[in-house]
């Protein structure tokens, strides 16, 4: 008796194991930070597992897995998959939005070439800089800590067997990719803005001297003002981005 009631609690824990391990997995393959091409599929691994025994002991509840047969698992499998997929997405899109953010700003004030080529792919100085410094303050703020929190709050809003529908998909997909775009626009409203009165300058002292070469006098001025202008506004629009981070991971269905 006492044998058979330990097996089926071992099952039952493996059971639980391996779909934590699902959704984790799924999210580990396009969560920031670690799931960039630095970071090799191995660790990605061993994170993964270290992830779902971490969570495994802060289940809500495992009254669900009992409704699991044969002929569901694969329905489970997959579900379990994609939401961690999509959840890591969630996270994705708020690197996106800073990178597009630092196009934005780099295109604006003329840097888009500076040192793009160099890179696999190729992005704007400046959106390499306010990636990488973001990344750093993700991780020294105990983003590890903060996921699997994140991990085992998902559990409450999309337990075990929630298949989430083709429409809540679509909705959600289109609620943060368009919080992506208005973001990464209100993170480059200051180099937007300098950029406009830049050409506003430009265009009245043109008018005024047309015998001056108002672009080669302009250009080492709008570089200076563009490195200026990171140096003071990139702390806030990482404060800003770090908020973004805080609030989708406390209601990731309802988008950052």
């Amino acid at each position: 008796m006492f044998v058979a009631e330990l097996l089926l609690a071992q099952q039952e824990f493996l059971t639980s194991l391996f779909l934590v391990f699902l959704r984790v997995g799924g999210l580990m393959t396009v969560v920031p930070g670690f799931a960039d091409r630095s970071v090799p599929v191995r660790f990605r691994l061993v994170l993964a597992g270290a992830f779902s025994v971490i969570c495994l002991g802060s289940m809500p509840d495992f009254a669900a897995i009992h409704n699991l047969t044969l002929t569901s698992l694969p329905l489970w499998v997959l579900a379990e998959v994609l939401i961690g997929v999509f959840l890591g997405l969630g996270l994705r899109f708020l690197i996106f939005a800073l990178q597009m953010a630092g196009t934005i700003a780099a295109q604006s004030m003329s840097l888009s070439q500076l040192f793009g080529g160099s890179q696999e792919d190729p992005m704007p100085t400046i959106g390499h800089i306010l990636t990488f410094a973001a990344l750093a303050l993700l991780m020294a703020g105990g983003f590890h800590v903060k996921l699997a929190m994140f991990i085992i709050s998902s559990y409450v809003w999309l337990p075990f067997g929630a298949v989430p529908t083709a429409e809540d998909v679509v909705a959600w997909a289109l609620a943060n990719a368009g919080t992506m775009m208005n973001q990464a626009f209100v993170l480059a409203a200051p180099f937007l803005i300098v950029s406009i009165l830049y050409n506003l300058t430009l265009g009245v002292i043109n008018k005024a001297m047309p015998q001056l070469m108002v672009a080669l006098v302009g250009a080492p001025a709008v570089t200076w003002a563009a490195i200026a202008l990171l140096m003071i506004a990139s702390p806030l629009m990482l404060g800003i981005w770090l908020v973004s981070v805080d609030k989708f991971l406390a209601s990731p269905v309802g988008g950052p």
